[in-house]
């Protein structure tokens, strides 16, 4: 279901002086803003940044694991992404017996690195400008459904049209809300392993305290390889394959960088709405944020209390932690640096500049965009209660108590949805996923969330959204929901690995699919959904599709009336993207001045063995009390950390290769100052910073503290 707040995807930049936000489509950098970029310093020609014809520095950027971003860095297909890019597979060969959470994985050869099935990388091949072709036969006076029935048929013939005989996938998405639609040719490789990952006290140095927060001395990062077959082809995972050589790997610059030099991030950012409407931002700020961070404080706090308990836990909800709290404390960050910067009135401000210059329209431009903002004002106050219901809902079903959306997988067993014939294949593939599941499970924390979660969830939404299943709830329980839960968690089948394996057993079809109706976590998670489907969704769809009309016109229009003042640039939505900047400081508040650069000597300020947070292994005490810091010290004799700069960036850019004017690596993406959440909405170039850590810190702790210098050995070092 598209979220109308993640759907508006319009943004701009002014044509006065040089371009310092967005996030460029690589194939169109030569006529938009390659001169821009060779004035803030860049060396490079767009054609070294992506062509088609020969290896660019395209064919170094992978999308990792669909969610974030990667480098490579040898010519042996070796590739560094963020360690909480690779905290999930970290966490997954790890035990109480080999917990390289804690104490980190280095392989000290080929045959000892790691096999992760399921992980991905994908590079792009080939980006195209199809709008004529997807737009074909689409009429102006269409109905939205039958507008996107007839694209979607479109897209299919292109993309198939594309790839047949290559090995090649497609993808083709939308861009400026359905103005122009791009292909982008990809190829992936599903043979991926971990090389390398430091201790979460330096991957995760600083934790949540840290996180979003500047000044920052986390050492993000991890590095696999991947693998592919004898011809350099894609192959699924097999000790045959042997490592993948790329068609170009990053040269690593280790001199460093100084205040006001050229930056540049390749990479896949997630979803922007540089151009939301101030209704839409009013329902960010004032209900959306307040009330998801309200749910995952309940979430958190129940989650750490467990994890503290034991290792066993730590290790097994570590990475949902994680996942949690990140966007927990951008929401928080985001709000702050909204409302501080007066965005709501900044937002009604260009939108009186449009309906001072809408009246004309129709003469100029052959459609009217007098009303626009009226009804698309009217269209947000209509969907809101829906989408209020929707958000909540995703916050329990997502990020809540984990029985709901495991005993709604064995929906799988429905004889309606699957052959009898394919009875076995689908037990044995359930029990398969169960021990994978149940490795990171534990049924007291999912108890302890599904009654807190679900009385919040209840607590907000209208009553009317509410449905059979609460009503049901409250005649049986009063209210009671611990009640509730203890006896749905005794009776279900679907808590523990023994209690499924000995369900599936017993499986024997189509009949015995009652006893899956009748099991009481199935029955709410088919409730809840069944209650969406019929009380919100209709209306949710419906809202939504006005919105994306009105919002295509908007996003037209804002071209039409405002061009010489504007010029635009398509919100980010997981398509390879550069944004560029400049290694610079900021002025985070009143006489609260950040500089450039952080050194280790902001590790052993911030050491606190007693907190998880910031110990700091001994090793790497010694190291920086007897400044054994290799060749990877700066000019200044210090070992530094980290770096921000003044690029454009969002979620999906973890990962993402910082580059300098000559397409050297200079640093790795990870996140974004506290000041800077609000990006995702409004870009000010004055206070967004992005974080990067330092790859001179990243060689000193693979070289100097992992003793792992052979993968140093592998990549190609220079020095200007």
């Amino acid at each position: 279901m598209k979220n109308w707040i993640l759907s508006i995807l319009i943004s701009v930049v002014t044509l006065s002086g040089i371009a310092k936000e967005g996030m460029w489509i690589p194939s169109l950098i030569k006529n938009l803003v390659e001169s821009d970029m060779k004035e803030m310093g860049m060396k490079l020609t767009a054609e070294d940044i992506y062509s088609f014809n020969k290896s660019s520095l395209k064919d170094a950027v992978v999308h990792f694991g669909g969610g974030c971003t990667a480098e490579m860095i040898s010519d042996q297909g070796l590739m560094l992404t963020n360690h909480h890019c690779g905290y999930s597979q970290i966490q997954s060969h790890s035990s109480v017996e080999n917990d390289y959470l804690t104490n980190g994985f280095w392989a000290k050869n080929k045959s000892q690195e790691l096999k992760n099935p399921g992980l991905t990388a994908t590079f792009i091949v080939k980006i195209e400008d199809v709008t004529s072709q997807v737009l074909e036969g689409v009429e102006g006076n269409m109905e939205e459904t039958d507008r996107q029935k007839k694209i979607e048929e479109n897209i299919k013939a292109i993309g198939e049209a594309a790839i047949e005989g290559t090995g090649y996938k497609f993808i083709i998405r939308p861009f400026y809300f359905g103005n122009e639609y791009y292909m982008f040719l990809t190829e992936t490789f599903s043979d991926v392993r971990l090389v390398g990952a430091p201790p979460s006290s330096i991957g995760k140095f600083g934790f949540d305290t840290d996180n979003w927060i500047w000044p920052r001395h986390t050492g993000d990062f991890s590095i696999f390889r991947i693998y592919a077959d004898k011809d350099n082809k894609p192959a699924e995972v097999s000790d045959d394959n042997v490592p993948y050589k790329p068609k170009y790997s990053f040269p690593i610059n280790v001199s460093g960088v100084k205040k006001g030099d050229f930056t540049m991030i390749y990479g896949f950012p997630g979803a922007t709405d540089e151009y939301l409407t101030s209704y839409a931002v009013e329902y960010l700020i004032n209900k959306q944020n307040p009330n998801r961070i309200k749910m995952r404080d309940i979430s958190l706090e129940i989650i750490g209390d467990a994890m503290s308990s034991s290792d066993k836990i730590r290790i097994q909800y570590a990475a949902k932690q994680s996942r949690i709290s990140n966007a927990w404390k951008k929401w928080k960050g985001q709000n702050k640096g909204l409302v501080r910067n007066d965005v709501i009135s900044r937002k009604k401000e260009l939108e009186a500049r449009f309906n001072a210059n809408a009246n004309m329209s129709v003469l100029k431009y052959g459609i009217t965009y007098t009303s626009l903002l009226e009804k698309m004002e009217d269209a947000y106050y209509r969907v809101e209660p829906y989408q209020f219901t929707w958000d909540m809902f995703v916050e329990v079903w997502y990020f809540g108590p984990e029985i709901l959306r495991y005993a709604q997988g064995f929906d799988r067993l429905n004889p309606e949805k699957m052959k009898e014939e394919d009875l076995e294949k689908t037990k044995n593939a359930l029990k398969n996923s169960a021990k994978g599941y149940f490795k990171n499970y534990d049924v007291e924390t999912d108890k302890k969330l599904f009654v807190a979660l679900l009385k919040q969830y209840f607590s907000v939404i209208d009553s009317k959204f509410k449905g059979d299943v609460y009503d049901n709830f409250e005649l049986k329980y009063k209210g009671d929901y611990q009640a509730y839960a203890d006896e749905l968690f005794a009776k279900s089948n679907f808590t523990s690995l023994d209690k499924v394996n000995a369900f599936l057993d017993k499986y024997k079809g189509a009949k015995s699919f009652k006893a899956v109706q009748k099991d009481p976590a199935y029955q709410l998670a088919t409730g809840l959904i069944d209650n969406y489907q019929t009380n919100i969704k209709p209306n949710l769809v419906s809202i939504n599709n006005e919105l994306e009309l009105l919002q295509r016109t908007y996003m037209k229009g804002l071209m039409d009336i405002l061009p010489k003042d504007r010029k635009y640039y398509p919100d980010a939505n997981s398509t390879l993207r550069v944004s560029f900047g400049k290694v610079e400081g900021y002025d985070a508040a009143d006489a609260v001045v950040y500089d450039h650069f952080t050194t280790v000597d902001g590790i052993l300020s911030k050491m606190d063995n007693s907190t998880i947070e910031f110990a700091v292994p001994d090793k790497l005490v010694d190291l920086i009390r007897n400044k054994d810091f290799g060749s990877y010290a700066d000019a200044d004799g210090k070992m530094h950390v980290c770096f921000i700069a003044s690029n454009h960036t969002t979620g999906g850019n973890s990962g993402s290769p910082a580059l300098n004017g000559g397409g050297q690596l200079i640093g790795l993406n990870f996140d974004r100052t506290w000041e800077s959440t609000m990006s995702d909405v409004m870009f000010d170039p004055e206070i967004c910073r992005n974080i990067m850590v330092d790859i001179r810190y990243v060689l000193f702790i693979v070289d100097k503290f992992a003793g792992a210098k052979h993968l140093v050995d592998e990549m190609k070092l220079v020095k200007e």
